[in-house]
């Protein structure tokens, strides 16, 4: 939804992702632990504050990646919608949760290194390179309207 807060979490991977279908799409949830430090001047020391856990979901091919990519202990940026729900458990206590439908996952570069493997993309079809500049401008208006042209996801 538009009107869902975008959020961008850092912290630590809480269990191994667990990868699913529903449906046609992949979906991978993971648990995310993201605990607050702050400086305090009085004492000259870091205090830990409340560590706050978010479920994290991911989608399609993000979903895939996520569960070849993430184990448990990995420090992460995920980014993407927050979004809250709330529900009655079985000990009819009112809960709250924060839920994260992810956009972009990744290692936290700053805690550690990692290395990166592209997806395998596609077969390219062999295009004619353009005789001149007015070829050229033709093309790349023809994919703007194509794009605008293709129905809504």
């Amino acid at each position: 939804m538009l009107t869902d807060p975008v959020i961008t979490l850092v912290g630590h991977v809480g269990a191994d992702v667990t990868l699913r279908q529903a449906g046609d799409s992949a979906v991978a949830n993971v648990r995310v632990a993201c605990t607050p430090r702050r400086y305090r001047r009085a004492t000259d020391e870091w205090v830990d504050g409340e560590t706050q856990w978010y479920t994290v979901n991911a989608w399609r091919q993000l979903a895939e990646h996520c569960a070849r990519s993430l184990r448990r202990g990995d420090p992460v940026v995920v980014h993407g919608r927050l979004q809250t729900r709330s529900y009655v458990n079985r000990e009819g206590h009112d809960v709250l949760t924060h839920e994260v439908e992810a956009l972009t996952v990744g290692h936290d570069l700053c805690r550690g290194t990692s290395s990166f493997a592209r997806r395998p993309s596609a077969p390219r079809q062999e295009q004619h390179a353009p005789q001149d500049q007015s070829e050229q401008v033709a093309t790349v208006d023809d994919v703007v309207t194509a794009q605008r042209e293709a129905p809504a996801a």
